[in-house]
């Protein structure tokens, strides 16, 4: 049966961050990745819009640039294996974030200035802007960054991994 993290509605970081730290080191032990990495349990921010994570796992060594290639490919699968690894309801996905070199912080940080941007162009040509394909939890961050904006609306359009956010006029139907 598998354990449970999340008690009336609130993550147990501890519990989570010990099963983390026995699948990170059965995961590193098992393949030549010369990482080492840090677990950091955080405080919600009340009021939060965008990934909030109450436990943080940041990498450092050797290796960690291949983490960071391809767009964070490989943080972003050890992350995603993580998450399936303790069963946890994707619900609660935004609760954990594995990082490295800073990588995901920025990221977020460029998610909403390019909803910002995509936005104001929208706004002005009242012309639907299109966003590259990327990833559900980036997509989501675009969504949550523009659902209260006005004068735009978002829907994610595509299947699979050419799924993407598309910006609309609010009036466009």
């Amino acid at each position: 049966m598998p354990q449970t993290f999340v008690h009336d509605g609130k993550v147990d970081r501890e519990a989570l961050a010990a099963e983390l730290r026995r699948f990170l080191d059965l995961i590193l032990a098992h393949t030549r990745l010369e990482l080492a990495y840090e677990i950091r349990l955080c405080e919600p921010t009340a009021g939060a819009e965008v990934e909030d994570p109450e436990v943080l796992v940041i990498f450092r060594g050797r290796d960690q640039e291949l983490l960071l290639e391809r767009n964070a490919e490989l943080l972003q699968a050890l992350e995603y294996i993580a998450l399936r690894w303790l069963r946890l309801d994707p619900h609660f996905y935004d609760h954990v974030r594995f990082d490295s070199g800073n990588y995901r912080t920025l990221r977020i940080e460029e998610l909403k200035l390019s909803a910002q941007v995509a936005a104001q162009r929208v706004r002005e040509t009242r012309q639907p802007f299109r966003f590259n394909p990327m990833p559900p939890r980036e997509r989501r961050i675009i969504h949550l960054m523009l659902k209260d904006q006005p004068g735009v609306r978002t829907t994610s359009e595509g299947v699979g991994e050419q799924r993407q956010v598309v910006v609309y006029p609010a009036t466009a139907k």
